[in-house]
């Protein structure tokens, strides 16, 4: 079969054959149909994950922990849980039977692969900070995938105002048709920054979800600070998420103690029940149309070139065996 093959930590996998896998006792025989090119895969393949050992303990490997693909019977599932040096890019896989999740009809495999990213504002969103009806909420950080997918989930869970903010200015026109009442661009100064990120925190701020820290969370936090004595009993919940900005901030105390901000992590309070309820919300909407995803489709054969891109303009890479 076809896979992308890695024979080096840090190298790019190569499209190349690889032996067929083989189902044991309680394995399911997957063809694989969609897998996410996402950044925890190109973390492992560089050797920057915790677990990049585990998921490649014999080289070469095929890489990718998990996918979407069709069992014999023709019910298209999600699957993970591969034995090195098998992986999820390839033609074929080999997963424990428990290690695979129906997918609904209606659902795409290509969208079922990019579920990860909705979650993402999902479970913060509703379950974190329990977001109510008519808040208004900040996506620092929009015009990725996962930011693209917070816009529209914000909204559908009775946002009364949903600001995004981003570099790239066409993605930054794409938010505002995917639902986004105003938008900042990141490109400019940083004192203009600040004067439309206070412009909105003096409207009032309930939820801002933070898609990448460093720098321009350290402006925005800024922009939150009363200049004078407040009794308004404003609360502005920052939920961190990524750190496509940088992994460190300065946090000044009269940020947290004058502002009313709260910060928690996105992944506070997440239970497996909660997972299997999120994942069933999101079907849900992509099947009555109401959660649209910017998927890239990306033959396998291609997986040298993708994997080198450093720009995808918002969309989710799907490969595609």
């Amino acid at each position: 079969m076809k896979a992308a093959v890695l024979h080096k930590i840090g190298e790019i996998p190569r499209y190349e054959d690889f032996t067929d896998p083989s189902p044991g006792k309680d394995e399911v025989l997957i063809h694989v149909k969609a897998i996410a090119l996402e950044n925890v895969d190109q973390m492992i393949v560089r050797g920057e994950h915790f677990a990049s050992r585990q998921f490649l303990s014999e080289l070469p490997a095929i890489v990718g922990i998990k996918g979407v693909g069709e069992r014999s019977d023709g019910k298209l599932v999600g699957f993970s849980g591969m034995k090195s040096p098998y992986g999820a890019m390839a033609e074929k896989a080999v997963v424990p039977n428990e290690s695979t999740v129906l997918i609904p009809d209606g659902v795409s495999a290509e969208e079922a692969v990019a579920l990860p990213s909705a979650l993402t504002s999902l479970f913060p969103l509703k379950w974190g900070v329990k977001m109510e009806p008519g808040k208004t909420v900040l996506i620092n950080g929009a015009t990725g995938i996962a930011g693209k997918l917070a816009i529209q989930i914000a909204n559908l869970l009775g946002a009364r105002r949903v600001i995004g903010t981003g570099r790239n200015e066409g993605s930054l026109q794409r938010i505002k048709e995917l639902g986004a009442d105003a938008v900042i661009s990141l490109k400019q100064s940083e004192d203009d920054l600040f004067a439309l990120f206070k412009k909105e925190a003096d409207q009032g701020i309930d939820i801002i979800l933070d898609f990448l820290w460093g720098h321009p969370t350290e402006i925005l936090i800024k922009s939150i600070v009363p200049n004078e004595i407040s009794l308004n009993g404003q609360q502005t919940q920052l939920v961190q998420i990524g750190e496509k900005a940088g992994v460190d901030i300065v946090l000044p105390a009269n940020a947290v103690r004058t502002s009313g901000l709260e910060i928690s992590g996105a992944a506070a309070g997440i239970t497996p029940a909660l997972i299997q309820e999120g994942t069933d919300l999101i079907w849900e909407w992509l099947k009555e149309d109401k959660l649209h995803m910017d998927i890239e489709r990306v033959p396998l054969e291609d997986i040298e070139n993708v994997w080198s891109c450093s720009d995808f303009q918002g969309k989710r890479i799907v490969i595609n065996p």
